[in-house]
């Protein structure tokens, strides 16, 4: 059966119960208290519900599918692309609205697997959470810090099992980079220098969102979610050129920034950046983000110590690539579309790809000394990818490696970076307090306005 746009009522009774608020006959998360009930370790196999089944989320309900039963699967436009994935579901219920999802299905439903538009991450993780569910969330965790911070809260407040979609964080060469830098392969490791193709959609001042006549099976009012800046509906928002926006997406950075920071923010066990700086933008808006940036980062401490000499990510997007450093093999050139320089005192690695999953030590010499040293496999190894590893710790009612403790620091990191750019100044920041010292505008950057009726309760530390 298909619950499509405007074609269920939420039960205004079931969603009091949760402690949504209902109004206009629509359940909306004026302010969300849901009882938590138990099944962090869950014994049977799950029963699952998939927000967004198109583009990635094919690829994520097909891999949740493998390891529980899908029962309801939802996304605002069931005859795009999101139609291949509901041939493969034919018993799920299916729906336009995830709040109704909920509403109809909450006691159903175990797990939930939220792959949309960045801006939606967050209520629809909110949601899930507040009525016990487990949820995976695909990267960024969040369009802006803020969201980050709640989201974190309410994985603590609600005890279930997060994880956010970075395939790199479950593959082998994450854990071979932090043994052999812990092994002293390239001696104290200094920087990064990461660069990448994206944006590969437009993006840049020009863009304008043109606007259209809505498709009648389009439900454009959960598009646009939380966000108050009013927008008609636009196919070129949707499905996939929204990545350009500020108000939906959060540009380059927010595209592939979570992939590849992940490696070394993880192996270096660094904190939050003190201080972020834009070295150079192209013109952007106040909607559309730039075709070009270089963002630089500066860490100050690892482990909650101070380090001796702070460490740096420098990052660039929009083609701009490194020169291709001296020592690596004859032959061998930069991959075009992303990778990453780790640069040590004694020597450095290279990592093709956005997933840490080739690495290469230079000069030659180097890699040869690695392999002879035979670093110490210390770190457990995932098997399967992002969605197994969150099904396998759901059963044992533990944490995957990328759960929202990590997930929502590593998005901060990556957001600062679009913060930096948005400002046009040099930022220091304060991470316990989410503010920019001594910029105040900033804060309408960090923590967004509201759209009447999506507003949530905001969780304490």
């Amino acid at each position: 059966m298909n619950y499509s746009v405007d074609s269920f009522t939420p039960n205004r009774r079931s969603f009091l119960k949760t402690g949504a608020l209902a109004a206009g006959g629509l359940a909306l998360p004026n302010i969300l208290r849901a009882a938590h009930h138990e099944n962090s370790s869950h014994n049977g196999t799950l029963n699952i519900a998939c927000i967004g089944v198109g583009g990635k989320g094919r690829s994520d309900s097909a891999a949740a599918a493998m390891y529980g039963n899908i029962v309801a699967v939802c996304d605002i436009d069931l005859q795009d692309r999101a139609a291949r994935s509901l041939k493969d579901y034919p018993n799920a219920k299916r729906f336009t609205d995830y709040r109704v999802m909920f509403d109809k299905m909450g006691k159903e439903i175990d797990a939930v697997t939220i792959s949309v538009p960045d801006h939606s991450h967050f209520p629809a993780a909110m949601y899930a959470m507040a009525l016990g569910k487990h949820v995976f969330v695909q990267k960024p965790l969040a369009n802006t810090i803020w969201e980050c911070r709640q989201l974190l809260l309410a994985a603590r407040k609600y005890g279930v099992t997060t994880q956010m979609g970075i395939q790199g964080h479950t593959f082998e060469g994450q854990r071979l980079l932090k043994e052999w830098t812990e092994a002293g392969v390239i001696g104290r490791p200094e920087s990064v220098r990461y660069w990448t193709n994206r944006p590969i959609w437009p993006q840049d001042e020009k863009l304008k969102f043109k606007t259209a006549q809505k498709p009648d099976h389009i439900n454009w009012n959960v598009w646009k979610g939380t966000t108050a800046r009013e927008q008609p509906y636009s196919p070129s928002l949707h499905p996939f050129a929204w990545r350009a926006s500020w108000d939906y997406g959060c540009g380059a950075m927010g595209d592939i920034g979570c992939h590849l920071i992940d490696a070394a923010f993880w192996a270096f066990d660094l904190d939050i950046p003190n201080r972020v700086e834009a070295e150079m933008s192209t013109p952007f808006s106040d909607t559309v983000a730039p075709s070009n940036s270089v963002i630089r980062y500066q860490f100050d401490s690892a482990k909650g110590k101070k380090l001796k000499k702070p460490f740096e990510f420098l990052w660039s997007d929009g083609g701009l690539k490194p020169k291709r450093p001296d020592g690596l093999p004859e032959g061998q050139e930069l991959d075009r579309q992303f990778g990453q320089l780790i640069y040590g005192t004694k020597g450095q690695i290279y990592s093709a790809g956005g997933y840490c999953e080739s690495l290469r030590l230079f000069p030659e010499k180097e890699m040869q000394r690695a392999r002879d040293a035979k670093p110490e496999k210390k770190y457990a190894r995932v098997k399967g990818g992002p969605v197994k590893e969150w099904i396998d710790c759901i059963h044992a009612g533990t944490q995957p490696g990328a759960n929202f403790e990590y997930a929502s620091r590593l998005t901060e990191v990556v957001l600062l970076g679009n913060l930096a750019v948005r400002l046009g100044k040099p930022i220091e920041w304060d991470s316990k307090n989410l503010k920019v010292k001594g910029i105040p505008e900033a804060d309408a950057m960090i923590k967004r306005e509201y759209r009447k009726g999506w507003e949530f309760e905001e969780i304490k530390a």
